[in-house]
């Protein structure tokens, strides 16, 4: 695979990750979608050659705010 190739799968990936992330009903499957646009995001930020973005998106983006939004989205109930 040619890099072009590589940078424009990771492209529409991430815009399908990003369009499940919208349309789902569940919330937690929109965390979930969101966590992996996140880690799509940060594969972009070390393809170009940002490791410290990348790492920041990984840790900050796709860890903590993931982990935030799973544990109120368990901790609240259906209406």
């Amino acid at each position: 695979m040619s890099v072009d190739a590589i940078n424009i799968a990771l492209v529409v990936v991430a815009i399908v990750a990003a369009i499940l992330a919208v349309r789902f009903k569940e919330m937690l499957f929109s965390a979930i979608s969101l966590a992996a646009l996140s880690v799509i995001i940060a594969i972009m930020f070390f393809r170009l050659n940002s490791p410290y973005a990348a790492v920041f998106e990984l840790s900050v983006c796709a860890g903590l705010i993931t982990a935030l939004f799973v544990s109120v989205i368990s901790l609240t109930k259906r209406k």
